[in-house]
């Protein structure tokens, strides 16, 4: 019997053992989408305690306090943080089989060196030994970054955002991991938003185009997309709740423009046929720049109405949607690929349903000379556990090439959650070794080394850096 959080955690078998302690462990990260703030990042500013670095904003772990019946005071309300972190430590040896057990010890274990299981009786313990280290310069967001090993940061942007952080980290010689910038308009795309025509205001603002009609708005956004890459951004990012797509005239889009700009209804089919026809032309630009192009499909987002209005998006109210997406995806990503402006794509499916159609749409769409163009991105969200992870790396290798996958990032607000490459790392070994000792696969340890380091690191980097 193993222990908790053994050296040899997931890891089921000697040849898994062998290529995560000699391989992949030491492997830097290169961690290519996130919500982290260059900000916080930048003025590495210290924490005043446990609950600010690991309860603040987690929607992860609010979803769970609350399902275990934790008033909400003690989660997003005004009780004091030793409270919240006291209700925290409560829940936690209720949450067996969810990934939350594993990623909170492996974050103290690997952070704190605290090797005590979380619970109300060790809570304090835990709490007052965290929040001494938290007072040393060891233990500032920096600090955690490079002892994550991580090479690259890709943040989440919006398009009007000036970039001053990331510009402040690209010349502070003190810190040498790359924090870069990632496009991301969803605001400009869903015009049925009741704050898109104030967020016109926002962009004109930012690119000094005035917004009027649809090809202002075309013209704001490539001046933004020029400005960003001017500032070391590889890559876009978008919400897409619901993969449809429209074919549309450019004078019909003008016309939604137009009835939108004048507070007219707008009909389901003239929002999906304006999105249509915007994220067409923002995949046109992302190509002509080289740019990544990602897509998380599949949310269903803020479906508490009366807790959005209490304390609004991003409070752990969102779920796995079920709208259909295969046809959708491939007429967009056929449009751009006729036009020879299909960027390098990144698909995230939430909707593990959805794991195949993924699987076989990224064999459809190539380029000469660049292994894996259209990806199947890594578990997210939802699926970012061990079930998740290994469902989505083992469909991928069924139905496409493993070896060429681009592999984890963290799509997290936490400077702590560098552990979840660690937790997909040995998921992966454990899978590669579980195919050798099953003599599914040779023993062949080139090949074997040369896979585990390509999707731990090599490929993203590639993937993401070349040009």
């Amino acid at each position: 019997m193993k222990t908790f959080l053994s050296n040899d955690f997931l890891l089921t078998n000697s040849t898994a053992e062998k290529l995560y302690h000699n391989v992949m462990k030491e492997l830097p990260i290169f961690d290519y989408h996130c919500h982290l703030s260059p900000k916080e990042i930048y003025e590495n500013h210290s924490f005043e305690n446990i609950t600010q670095i690991w309860l603040a904003g987690d929607h992860y772990k609010w979803r769970a306090m609350r399902i275990h019946g934790v008033k909400e005071a003690l989660i997003t309300g005004n009780a004091s943080d030793w409270e919240k972190f006291e209700a925290w430590a409560e829940t936690m040896p209720h949450l067996f089989g969810n990934p939350l057990y594993h990623w909170a010890h492996m974050e103290l274990r690997t952070y704190f060196g605290i090797t005590k299981l979380l619970s109300r009786d060790t809570a304090k313990e835990i709490w007052e030994e965290c929040n001494e280290k938290l007072k040393t310069e060891d233990f500032k967001p920096r600090r955690f970054i490079e002892k994550s090993n991580v090479e690259f940061v890709g943040t989440t942007d919006d398009p009007a955002d000036n970039l001053e952080y990331h510009k402040l980290l690209q010349e502070d010689s003190s810190f040498q991991v790359t924090v870069a910038p990632t496009f991301r308009p969803d605001q400009a795309l869903y015009l049925e938003r009741p704050s898109f025509k104030e967020y016109l205001t926002k962009l004109e603002n930012a690119s000094g185009v005035n917004i009027n009609e649809l090809d202002e708005l075309v013209e704001a956004l490539k001046q933004r997309v020029d400005y960003f890459a001017e500032h070391g951004c590889c890559a876009s990012d978008h919400d897409i709740p619901l993969m449809a797509f429209k074919k549309i005239e450019k004078n019909e889009v003008e016309k939604i423009f137009s009835k939108r700009l004048n507070n007219e209804e707008l009909t389901s089919d003239e929002l999906i046929g304006y999105r249509s026809y915007l994220l067409t032309e923002l995949g046109k630009m992302y190509a002509e720049k080289e740019w990544v192009m990602q897509l998380h499909m599949g949310g269903l987002r803020n479906n508490n109405t009366y807790m959005k209005e209490l304390i609004g998006a991003d409070g752990g109210f969102d779920s796995i949607g079920d709208h259909l997406l295969a046809e959708g995806l491939s007429r967009f990503l056929d449009t751009l690929d006729q036009a020879r402006s299909l960027p390098r794509t990144v698909l995230y499916n939430l909707n593990p349903r959805d794991n195949y159609v993924i699987g076989t749409m990224i064999g459809n769409f190539f380029e000469e000379g660049i292994p894996g163009k259209v990806q199947f991105g890594s578990g997210w969200w939802f699926n970012d556990q061990y079930n998740g992870m290994l469902n989505q790396m083992t469909d991928l290798a069924n139905l496409g090439v493993l070896s060429h996958f681009i592999g984890m990032t963290t799509d997290s607000r936490s400077l702590l959650s560098y552990v979840r490459h660690e937790y997909f790392r040995r998921i992966l070994c454990n899978i590669l070794g579980e195919w050798v000792e099953e003599g599914k696969v040779p023993n062949d340890e080139a090949i074997l080394h040369q896979m585990v380091k390509n999707i731990g690191f090599t490929n993203s980097q590639k993937f993401f850096s070349e040009r």
